[in-house]
C-alpha cells in the first residue's frame, strides 16, 4: 500500500499534527483523506516523490556472497578494494 502525505488547508484552523503534515498508509482505491484525524480540520494531499529503486546494501551482500569484489576508484588507474 502506498503512503500518502497530507497537510492542513487552513493554517488558522489546524493542530500541530496537520500543520507539520502527516503520512497515511492507504490503498490506491481508497478516497483521499479530507480532514485531520486528530482535530478535524480540512487537509489536502501533497504530491511527493516516490521511493523507487533497490537497496544497495542488499545488492552488495549478494555480490559479496557470490564471490565478487567491489573496487573504488581513487584516481587515474588507482583502485582500492572495498570487499
Amino acid at each position: 500500500m502506498p503512503i500518502y502525505e497530507y497537510e492542513a488547508r487552513d493554517e488558522e484552523r489546524c493542530c500541530a499534527h496537520c500543520a507539520a503534515g502527516f503520512d497515511m498508509m492507504q490503498r490506491m482505491s481508497d478516497a483521499p483523506q479530507t480532514e485531520c484525524p486528530q482535530c478535524g480540520a480540512p487537509v489536502t494531499r501533497r504530491i511527493s516523490v516516490p521511493a523507487v529503486g533497490r537497496s544497495q546494501s542488499g545488492f552488495d551482500d549478494q555480490a559479496r556472497g557470490a564471490g565478487f569484489h567491489k573496487l573504488k576508484r581513487l584516481g587515474k588507474g588507482e583502485y582500492e578494494k572495498q570487499y
